[in-house]
């Protein structure tokens, strides 16, 4: 259930060895070969529910779902309050002993404005409500910190979801996301991912949903991801057990690699968008089963095995994105690209006006390359963003860059 991109690699990979219908969807999956229905989640029958996206979670689509006796891979609102609620989320964490930023959570701009002035740059100020992943400021400028408080306090930024701000330390180092699939009592890690969050090169400009991916991370190796798990999946997960919450879904940890050891930026409760897309594709074991075992609560003998290769996302973004996505602009080169070998296109804000493909959101499509190494997967990546598309794309070009010269 989804109309993301996201929600275009979930099908793709399931369909593996599942019939899979996409519930909401978008034309460019269609176009493509996905089965969409436009049906309400309640009105269908299937073996298993996937829901994709933090939204419809929050909003309890799970429990409902549950409640007629569907088998349903996502967590309840309750567990999904990791997500709709960073105050909550925080309160959690700081619960389970789990090593996070210093911060503070706040309602009142006089006290909030206190905080963060005895705090040292960069500041970070994250609403507590579902933003769409673009409800965090991260600066090194004081002023544009204590504009953003005042906005989103004030409820000018994000209504409701922003009247409760937290406001963090900022932390430096590599960001890392770390997926674990969770049936309540034991979680099952896939491999790990790093995303780009800013919407130019050299991450400049403001935070969006997510500008492009890749996986596997060189720096992010078992040992790395075992510790992920200890120090901070499975203490999470019995924290929320302590809670009497039964959480069957992603449980999504991201995290800064610190001079002093990884620290959590923060929880989401679904496959992250565009992590999704660089790490499920490489999956070789059934990802099927893996979900359906998760939904009945037995992971068992469930495991997560992944192909020797690499991936790397570029999300192509519609223009003024993300604060106003210019929408109906055709897109040209679509199927040319989705046949090119090593290239996968997983479609978002894609729409359909009088017969053709046109832009309807403002991350449209992401366009993963596959191959041997990560310089083989980014090339093939760039390739064909190269032969894709619309007035005024939206593309950062160094996602991997700095990597792949590491590397070398």
């Amino acid at each position: 259930m989804g109309g993301d991109a996201r929600a275009h690699a979930l099908a793709v990979v399931l369909g593996r060895t599942a019939e899979v219908t996409v519930c909401g969807g978008n034309s460019g999956m269609a176009a493509m070969g996905i089965d969409v229905t436009r049906a309400a989640p309640e009105d269908l029958r299937a073996d298993l529910f996937v829901i994709s996206a933090e939204a419809p979670l929050v909003d309890g689509l799970a429990d409902r779902l549950r409640s007629r006796g569907a088998a349903v891979y996502g967590p309840g609102a309750d567990g999904a309050q990791l997500e709709g609620s960073k105050a909550w989320m925080k309160e959690v964490v700081a619960g389970a002993g789990i090593p996070t930023a210093r911060h503070g959570t706040f309602r009142d701009i006089g006290t909030a404005l206190t905080f963060l002035r005895s705090l040292p740059p960069p500041w970070v100020v994250k609403t507590d409500g579902l933003a769409a992943g673009k409800g965090v400021l991260v600066t090194e400028e004081i002023i544009e910190a204590e504009d953003d408080v005042r906005a989103k306090l004030g409820g000018g930024a994000f209504g409701d979801a922003g009247r409760t701000v937290v406001i963090e330390e900022g932390m430096r180092g590599p960001e890392l996301s770390v997926l674990a699939v969770c049936d309540g009592h034991r979680a099952v890690a896939l491999a790990p991912a790093q995303d780009y969050k800013r919407a130019l090169d050299g991450d400049l400009g403001p935070n969006t949903g997510g500008m492009g991916a890749y996986s596997p991370v060189p720096i992010a190796g078992p040992a790395l991801v075992s510790q992920v798990m200890d120090e901070f999946v499975e203490p999470t997960l019995a924290a929320l057990r302590s809670r009497e919450i039964d959480y069957r879904g992603t449980l999504y940890a991201g995290l800064m690699l610190t001079d002093d050891g990884p620290r959590l930026v923060e929880f989401n409760v679904r496959f992250g968008d565009p992590e999704a897309q660089v790490v499920l594709p490489r999956l070789t074991s059934d990802l099927a089963g893996l979900l359906a075992a998760a939904a009945a609560g037995d992971l068992g003998n469930h495991d997560a095995t992944f192909a020797d290769d690499a991936a790397v996302c570029v999300v192509a973004a519609a223009p003024g994105y993300p604060t106003a996505p210019v929408t109906g602009l055709p897109i040209d080169g679509l199927t040319d690209v989705a046949a090119l070998e090593g290239v996968e296109v997983f479609c978002a804000g894609v729409g359909e006006m009088d017969g053709r493909l046109v832009t309807s959101g403002g991350r449209v499509l992401s366009i993963v390359g596959r191959g041997q190494d990560l310089e083989t997967a980014r090339r093939r990546a760039y390739d064909a963003v190269g032969r894709v598309n619309w007035p005024d794309m939206m593309v950062r070009r160094d996602i991997a860059a700095r990597v792949q010269e590491e590397s070398k």
